[in-house]
């Protein structure tokens, strides 16, 4: 048999793959005379043989197109049914197990990623049916391996529950409860006095300028309270505060006495260069306290602190005021209250005088007055101010100042 070759361009571009070489194959045997009986060619004319390439080609790609596709259905169904089939056996202790399954199908390098990549083997117009069919199954995986991770947390959660055996009737535990600090509880007592009486409670900064801590409280440069060695001073005009005195500064410019009086209290924490030990401290808590107003006296200072000191310490306590000085009062006093343990008779805890410091106060110098605007012909005023660390040593005998500071448990629970 013989065979021409020569079949033209364009019947040669219809000839591609294993199929072209085979039917080369066949022809250059046929042409050696060395006949292959498993593969005979029939004697063909080039166009004849040609058409028949053509269509066999184009028969051969139709065949081929339909078994990928089914293929690729047939490996769709089966990736389906197997991952939801091991889904269903998945448990609560196999939480790790379904992370890994979902990782296996749906990930970068999963099953259903494989088979997509078969796409780019289908002719463009079956492309958008096939990845139909993915999406698909992808949308149902999805939603199948989500309901398998609630099963699963809720199988896991459960399997925890049963073996946490509860007895409901054990006692419970006890816990401790804290309690507020001495100085607190000091301080929230006052604060409640001086609320009954009127006074509203103000509070201010703790670093503070040079000008409202002494200037405006009628202390000269050359003071001593101004020194370096007595003050914090972070830079020449700004230092952390020695009292709580400019609260009442700042507040006295605001204030608008068509209104009425100015009464009020600033408690607060103050700073000093002392060397720490059992009286002193380089941070206590003050609460200072000014009323300005029209007709202030000496009279109504006493009253109030008596009030005061009788309300902390018994109402038959007496107090007595001793001539003293402060730069920004005048006249200054020094307050004292009858001893409450020995009722003034005289002990360890009076130095046998049967007083006891308590308190430093005096009417407001007008010039302080001046400095805020305020007419001290018309207007008057006193001011005074107490320690809540000695208020609380004195009440409950603490005779150690930096007990407050410590920390320690077994200090704090004596006053709950």
């Amino acid at each position: 048999m013989e065979i021409d070759r020569d079949w033209g361009p364009w019947t040669g571009s219809l000839l591609k793959g294993s199929l072209a070489n085979s039917l080369m194959k066949t022809a250059d045997e046929s042409r050696s005379g060395k006949p292959d009986k498993k593969r005979m060619v029939p004697r063909v004319n080039a166009p004849g043989w040609s058409f028949g390439v053509c269509f066999f080609c184009l028969r051969f790609e139709i065949v081929i197109s339909e078994r990928n596709i089914m293929d690729l259905q047939t490996q769709l169904q089966e990736l389906k049914t197997s991952t939801q089939a091991k889904l269903a056996e998945m448990r609560g202790e196999h939480s790790k197990e379904l992370q890994e399954l979902r990782v296996a199908v749906l990930g970068k390098k999963g099953s259903l990623t494989e088979l997509l990549k078969g796409l780019k083997d289908l002719p463009s117009e079956e492309r958008p049916t096939v990845g139909k069919m993915v999406n698909e199954v992808r949308d149902v995986l999805t939603e199948a391996f989500d309901e398998a991770a609630k099963v699963v947390e809720a199988a896991k959660i459960q399997a925890q529950l049963d073996s946490e055996s509860l007895d409901v009737t054990l006692p419970g535990r006890q816990v401790n409860l804290g309690n507020r600090h001495i100085l607190s509880q000091t301080a929230e007592e006052i604060e409640d006095i001086f609320l009954g009486m009127g006074f509203q409670i103000v509070d201010g900064f703790e670093v503070e300028t040079d000008y409202y801590n002494f200037e405006r409280m009628n202390l000269p440069k050359d003071h001593p309270a101004r020194d370096m060695q007595d003050t914090f001073y972070i830079t020449e005009e700004i230092l952390l505060r020695t009292h709580t005195s400019p609260v009442q500064a700042r507040t006295l410019d605001k204030h608008d006495f068509s209104k009425g009086p100015l009464k009020m209290i600033s408690p607060g924490r103050v700073f000093r260069r002392d060397t720490d030990d059992a009286t002193h401290s380089h941070q206590f808590h003050q609460i200072e306290g000014l009323v300005v107003g029209k007709n202030i006296s000496m009279g109504d200072l006493k009253g109030t602190l008596e009030m005061i000191i009788q309300k902390m310490f018994g109402a038959e306590r007496r107090i007595r005021l001793r001539p003293s000085y402060f730069p920004f009062t005048e006249p200054s006093v020094e307050v004292d209250v009858s001893c409450f343990k020995c009722g003034g008779k005289g002990c360890n805890v009076c130095k046998k005088t049967g007083w006891i410091e308590i308190l430093g106060a005096g009417m407001v110098h007008p010039q302080v007055l001046e400095m805020s605007g305020v007419d001290s012909e018309e207007y008057s005023g006193f001011a005074f101010g107490l320690g809540q660390e000695r208020i609380a040593m004195l009440r409950y005998g603490i005779n150690d100042i930096r007990g407050f500071y410590q920390g320690d448990v077994r200090f704090s629970e004596q006053f709950k």
